[in-house]
């Protein structure tokens, strides 16, 4: 294993980074919650660093996440994506499946080309320009409830009683599920995500199978109900989606592969946006000057356009994507074998001080938000990015229409994170704040 650099562009290492990068790993709770500091070191003095706990390499800065991602043909998403997932006790978390949840369905989005290309092209139509104009509206209707109910009261914990909820209701709308599953679509999102947080016991990996179970019988039901009858919904999109390749040939998708496709929507579709209003709250609750910058952009479109884009940059609800390299390869002077297992590390590429000045200061006014890698990017860029950009922006202007002086109840060192390489999300966040009425 190659030893890592000794200094990031002429500048040398501290005592503490120097130990960061003997001892530090993302196994550890301390250094999960609060990674800032750890990929900083890691950036400087090791950026592709080999987390010998969790038996992958760790991707940190800027530059090579965009070299790895735009390289498909190198990194497979396919191999690391479901190499990681359910680490270890794969094949009886996939034999589960088959037993008891109509089947094993992998998730035909996370493939590489000239496969993926496919099933990118139809599941696009579910993310049309039309699509997400059309469900604007109704998003708002969705978000203006649940906040015109909250704000009646002088506290909450904002990820609890709005982020979850809101989010699941969204995502309820825009699939066409029924009301009323919200409390069970937050349970299989926990559980999904766990597959591929890398922290699950075989204990929780038998519940989070049984929940996953549910999910896959349920969302069965409603793709053979929309199979009968379509309706103006994503899952009606899917299941019937027909495009033609350049030969003229139709496309359609399989049973297995549109599953799939709707569970991750599913799961993604509220799962990193509760995460993205949830570090929204926390924002707004310790940086005053940051809720001046959302009220001064409430209603000027470009403004809250780019303070959006920095709170995606800043605070990015995915901390780790994974690739697996199909061959030796070397990545800013480290030589990666075949087969090895890689993590870009999103948390880490935003908060490159050599791309992205004072990296831990909220500037909306930057320039160079494309280079943020919060929707990751190649051919495997977030498809439904317009439709999470437009939510949380319709989220974040009603949030500053609904409250004020939102404040902590709990000290910020407090403030606890779900035990998942994944994502970074908040378990809780009690506030109190006013309601602002004019």
């Amino acid at each position: 294993m190659d030893k890592p650099e000794e200094a990031h562009r002429g500048t040398a290492l501290t005592d503490r980074e120097r130990e960061l990068i003997e001892t530090g790993s993302l196994t550890d709770g301390a250094i999960r919650d609060q990674h800032f500091e750890f990929f900083r070191a890691l950036r400087k003095g090791a950026p592709i660093f080999y987390d010998a706990k969790l038996g992958s390499w760790l991707v940190t800065r800027n530059e090579d996440i965009w070299a790895i991602q735009s390289d498909p043909v190198t990194f497979s998403v396919e191999l690391g994506y479901h190499d990681f997932q359910a680490r270890g006790m794969q094949d009886e978390f996939r034999e589960i499946l088959r037993r008891d949840g109509g089947g094993y369905f992998p998730d035909a989005i996370m493939s590489d080309p000239p496969y993926h290309t496919r099933i990118r092209k139809l599941m696009e139509l579910a993310f049309t320009a039309h699509r997400v104009k059309e469900l604007e509206p109704r998003i708002r209707d969705v978000v203006v409830e649940l906040l015109d109910k909250v704000s009646a009261r002088a506290e909450c914990d904002a990820v609890r009683d709005i982020a979850i909820p809101l989010t699941i209701r969204v995502i309820v709308e825009q699939l066409g599920l029924d009301h009323g599953i919200e409390e069970k679509i937050s349970r299989w999102s926990v559980a999904m995500t766990a597959q591929i947080g890398g922290m699950q016991s075989r204990e929780d990996m038998l519940e989070n199978a049984r929940q996953i179970c549910e999910l896959q019988n349920y969302l069965i039901g409603k793709m053979r109900d929309r199979e009968k009858a379509p309706r103006e919904d994503m899952i009606s999109d899917i299941v019937h989606a027909k495009v033609h390749d350049e030969h003229g040939q139709t496309m359609t998708l399989k049973f297995e592969e549109a599953a799939s496709l709707i569970r991750a929507m599913l799961i993604a579709g509220n799962d990193t946006t509760a995460t993205a209003i949830s570090n929204l709250f926390l924002l707004l609750a310790t940086q005053p000057q940051i809720v001046k910058m959302l009220d001064d952009a409430v209603d000027d479109e470009r403004a809250l356009n780019r303070f959006v884009e920095e709170l995606l940059r800043m605070e990015p609800p995915t901390r780790a994507l994974s690739r697996a390299t199909i061959r030796e390869v070397e990545v800013n002077g480290v030589t990666l074998p075949k087969g090895a297992h890689l993590l870009l590390a999103y948390g880490s590429g935003n908060d490159d001080e050599t791309v992205f000045p004072n990296p831990r200061d909220f500037d909306p006014t930057r320039t160079n938000f494309a280079k943020h890698v919060t929707f990751g990017g190649g051919p495997h860029k977030c498809i439904g990015l317009a439709l999470a950009r437009m939510e949380i922006k319709v989220i974040a202007r009603e949030i500053a229409r609904h409250f004020r002086n939102i404040r902590l109840t709990i000290p910020a060192e407090d403030i606890t994170y779900l035990p998942t390489i994944a994502t970074r999300t908040i378990e809780h966040l009690p506030i109190t704040f006013d309601r602002r009425t004019g």
